[in-house]
């Protein structure tokens, strides 16, 4: 059986960009599957919203973000980015989480260099650790994928919201040459800084668009033009859903019935019960 790992390399060697909706639950994952994607991203600031109900801001855990991913990725077959946040500590820290994401059947883990505890990449109070050690949290990841863990490295670097775009390029280019899979540089704020970070440095490249967030959402043909090979939306799925469930709430407290609903036999399908159920009649049947 082909790891998620190939089929993520698979993925990367075809020409056209990947458009990456996130995910932050098994459910959401199945349905991004089921709509055609192949491929997805478990994002840390909607993981920590839909799991805690608390901002991403360092507060969910290792082992919290390692269960929730175990379970996205056994509910789907495309690969998984998974947000490794820092690490969660030291460079051998990083080989661990490096090694348990591999382990929970991520295709992908990226790996920052934000100051633990670290916070969504496109809000206030962002810093960074020094070049060395951010380096080194790459070099860890790095290594641990060529000691044996089935898994790609995104290495991403915060540097320009804090220290400017010259400094996040180096650090781009140090990650690139440490040998990371992809590189990602959190929230360019122009087309400008975005066709430099592209043209700047060989590899796989990752753009992140969040609505009103700090980077031009541009479309994906505009964005394979410019050099990158992934297109992340790592919000796009969880302001949906909570769009959808206040229209539904506040339709309840009027003592109306929500509208646009999805159809109850959608919702058995989706989650698997006609699988069930025929699973449940072959072993009662004794086949």
């Amino acid at each position: 059986m082909q790891s998620k790992a190939d089929k993520l390399r698979a993925l990367l060697a075809k020409p056209d960009i990947l458009v990456t909706p996130a995910c932050y639950d098994a459910f959401s994952a199945r349905l991004i599957e089921r709509a055609g994607f192949e491929l997805s991203f478990m994002s840390g600031f909607a993981v920590s919203a839909a799991r805690l109900g608390l901002p991403d801001t360092g507060l969910i855990s290792y082992g919290e973000m390692l269960e929730q991913g175990r379970n996205i990725c056994n509910a789907v077959s495309i690969p998984v980015i998974g947000d490794g946040d820092t690490g969660y500590g030291n460079a051998l820290n990083v080989k661990r989480t490096v090694q348990g994401y591999a382990q929970a059947g991520f295709g992908c883990v990226m790996i920052e260099d934000q100051v633990a505890p670290k916070r969504c990449g496109h809000t206030r109070g962002k810093l960074v650790v020094n070049r060395e050690e951010a380096v080194g949290r790459v070099q860890a990841a790095v290594d641990a994928r060529d000691e044996g863990a089935d898994i790609l490295i995104m290495a991403r670097t915060d540097a320009r919201a804090t220290d400017g775009f010259e400094e996040a390029m180096w650090r781009i280019k140090a990650f690139a040459d440490e040998g990371a899979d992809i590189l990602f540089l959190e929230a360019p704020e122009s087309e400008e800084e975005m066709r430099g970070f592209c043209d700047g440095v060989p590899g796989h490249k990752m753009a992140n668009l969040v609505e009103q967030g700090d980077t031009p959402l541009l479309p994906p043909n505009v964005l394979q033009e410019m050099g990158f090979k992934v297109v992340l939306y790592p919000l796009t799925m969880i302001k949906a859903a909570m769009a959808a469930m206040e229209d539904a709430l506040q339709a309840l407290s009027l003592g109306q019935t929500p509208e646009a609903l999805a159809e109850f036999a959608h919702l058995r399908e989706v989650v698997g019960f006609d699988d069930y159920y025929e699973a449940e009649k072959k072993y009662a049947a004794g086949e």
